[in-house]
């Protein structure tokens, strides 16, 4: 069928599975690009692996250090009359390519926070992967969280901690600058988001593979975050989503120190780059200080997507001897994010942007392209009037 692609608010609900694949390649390529990394992992379990941060945190060890890879998702098939989510698409492209190369590539696709999902992957560990894996990396983002044990479906919000907060934001739909106000959590809502978005999981999933004997000596082990300026932390570093990164920050304190004493392994936090993923995609205010940062960043020479960043996440922090840990023991690799320059620049900009000046501030058509790109569309070389197999499913889950 022809897919085109299809908007509502910050979702697109329909991807491109040729697209898509143009968009896994791309990153190969980059990666191909830059030496091996040297010492780096050899067999990695990414949970969430699908899109933005994971996808490219299964990219690079694959292609960069000849990794075997496990990755575990939640994504929609597609049929052949109905396109499936982006990522699925994604993972099919990613498996191909791996499997061509002779490396080992497999996919499980259910609810990551379940007993279930975390058994099945200690069985394809240890029947299909040698029995251990020396990198894990935790890149999960899902708006609900069943508990395994209880069966309490707890749900994530995007809100604020202190009281109503109002501040500039982007209609990503009509391109224009507007405000926005996000009102304040209960204590309820902080805590089913740092039940879903939290540490709680990963420990979890560390401790089946412990439990399991699936770990090497020398294991390390990454969850993702984000900080940001101060003009994002209302609604992120102190809302409900900052809550739960702090969790994760406490999840990887514990989990560094088991690791450490039992098989001289790590664990740490990374603090990624400002991105245009789905997960962003929906947080008020950040779109628009995205398309600014886009800006600034590629005046500077000095801009990112996803793969660069784990590239040099990868490559010149946890596998080169120098992991540049802050004064809180997290990896920083949005420190070009983050440079007094940039971050100079972005504020200025805030404080005068509008839809008089708005293209002239911001790069919203770059924010518009990775959002496409996101679901395949846009990538050059892919004829997007043709026919295309929506049927496609990564080898290890084709039925």
């Amino acid at each position: 069928m022809i897919v085109s692609p299809k908007i509502r608010g910050f979702i697109c609900t329909t991807s491109h599975p040729d697209g898509c694949a143009a968009n896994v390649q791309e990153q190969i390529n980059f990666v191909k690009s830059h030496p091996k990394i040297e010492n780096g992992p050899k067999n990695v379990l990414v949970i969430g692996a699908s899109a933005g941060y994971g996808l490219a945190s299964r990219i690079v060890p694959a292609f960069g250090s000849g990794a075997n890879t496990l990755g575990v998702f939640f994504e929609k098939p597609g049929t052949e009359t109905r396109s499936g989510s982006a990522g699925w698409y994604n993972s099919a492209a990613f498996e191909k390519a791996a499997t061509a190369e002779g490396l080992f590539a497999k996919s499980l696709n259910g609810d990551a926070f379940s007993h279930e999902l975390k058994k099945q992957a200690v069985d394809i560990i240890k029947n299909e992967m040698g029995g251990k894996v020396d990198l894990i990396v935790y890149s999960l983002a899902s708006p609900r969280r069943t508990d395994p044990d209880t069966g309490e479906v707890f749900k994530s919000v995007l809100k604020t901690t202190g009281g109503d907060y109002t501040n500039k934001t982007l209609n990503t739909d009509k391109g224009e600058v507007s405000e926005v106000t996000i009102g304040a959590a209960t204590e309820e809502e902080i805590a089913d988001t740092v039940k879903v978005m939290g540490g709680a999981d990963w420990e979890l999933w560390i401790d089946a593979l412990a439990d399991a004997d699936c770990l090497a000596e020398g294991v390390k082990t990454v969850a993702y975050s984000y900080i940001g300026p101060k003009l994002t932390w209302p609604i992120y570093t102190d809302g409900t989503i900052g809550c739960a990164k702090k969790d994760c920050e406490r999840a990887s304190a514990a989990i560094h120190a088991k690791l450490s004493e039992s098989l001289g392994g790590c664990a740490y936090v990374s603090v990624n780059k400002a991105l245009v993923t789905q997960a962003s995609s929906a947080i008020p205010v950040v779109p628009l200080y995205i398309s600014i940062l886009y800006k600034e960043m590629k005046a500077k020479g000095i801009h990112e997507g996803c793969i660069e960043q784990i590239q040099r996440l990868m490559a010149d922090r946890l596998y080169s001897g120098d992991l540049q840990l802050d004064e809180d023991g997290r990896i920083r690799v949005d420190d070009w994010e983050m440079r007094d320059d940039v971050q100079a620049s972005i504020a200025a900009a805030w404080e005068n942007i509008s839809n008089d000046n708005f293209n002239e501030l911001a790069d919203f058509q770059g924010y518009r392209d990775d959002f496409l790109k996101l679901f395949g569309f846009g990538l050059n070389g892919v004829d997007y009037e043709a026919d295309t197999d929506t049927a496609t499913a990564p080898p290890s889950l084709a039925e």
